[in-house]
């Protein structure tokens, strides 16, 4: 029986995906920083760990209670839209120590026993805001890139060792709790500057909703990266992600 271990579950895109392993019967690895029994369904494959991405003990108590695991997914992350003018460092810091540094620091944990192992998948989330740059994402669009031009390189990097790198990249989801955070927290709303601008991105957000993704289409992204060694590496998820990469793909063809 496989093992996945999966970052950020406590809600949206990593509990959905939690959910679709143990119905398809791997043994999961949920993580979170404030574990929740109640979140899941009651499974003897199952087993809920506390890991803080941005506490380096936290990673190392988390990998060595799990033991062997077979798949990675890097899902843990967290949005703060605002202008890049009025964003905090504090903020600007925070935003890559979850979505950028925490991904390197479990992989860096995770990977050993991958290479000695000769085998392994490692899945890891961004974003199709990637793609095409937006208004208001700027830092968050950079966290993820980041990630993006980091796993191409690890898959480079460990191919020889048998360990297969994916990245998945969902589209904007309405079923989760990631926008309505990431909108509650948006500063500059009331700034004199910034106010129009930023009511009308907001509205144009909200009006996408219904093209958008579902966390179901997350976590089957992520399932085909973890079980198909034919899948590509960017693997986009959702109507609006698939219909981004499709663009991207067009206006950027290869030579």
């Amino acid at each position: 029986m496989k093992t996945v271990l999966i970052t950020g579950c406590s809600s949206g895109f990593g509990l959905e995906t939690a959910r679709l392993f143990l119905e398809r019967d791997w043994r999961v690895i949920a993580t979170m920083r404030s574990p929740r029994d109640d979140l899941l369904p009651r499974s003897d494959r199952l087993r809920v760990l506390r890991l803080d991405v941005t506490d380096a003990s936290s990673i190392r108590e988390a990998v060595a209670a799990a033991g062997a695991v077979d798949v990675l997914v890097n899902n843990a992350g967290f949005g703060a839209p605002a202008p890049l003018e009025l964003i905090s460092m504090e903020t600007v810091r925070a935003l890559f120590e979850t979505n950028t540094f925490g991904t390197i620091a479990v992989t860096q944990a995770l990977l050993p026993q991958m290479r000695e192992r000769g085998s392994g998948v490692v899945v890891n989330v961004t974003s199709s805001v990637t793609y095409k740059p937006l208004p208001l994402v700027g830092v968050y669009r950079g966290a993820k890139a980041a990630v993006n031009a980091l796993t191409e390189s690890l898959a480079a990097e460990v191919e020889a060792f048998g360990v297969r790198v994916h990245i998945v990249l969902p589209g904007s989801s309405g079923e989760t709790r990631f926008r309505e955070t990431a909108q509650a927290g948006l500063r500059g709303a009331d700034d004199a500057a910034y106010a129009e601008f930023i009511a009308k991105a907001i509205a144009r957000m909200r009006a996408s909703t219904g093209a958008g993704t579902r966390a179901k289409d997350v976590a089957e992204a992520v399932w085909r990266a973890a079980t198909d060694p034919a899948a590509p590496m960017r693997l986009p998820a959702g109507a609006d992600a698939e219909q981004w990469a499709a663009e991207t793909a067009s206006a950027h063809p290869n030579p």
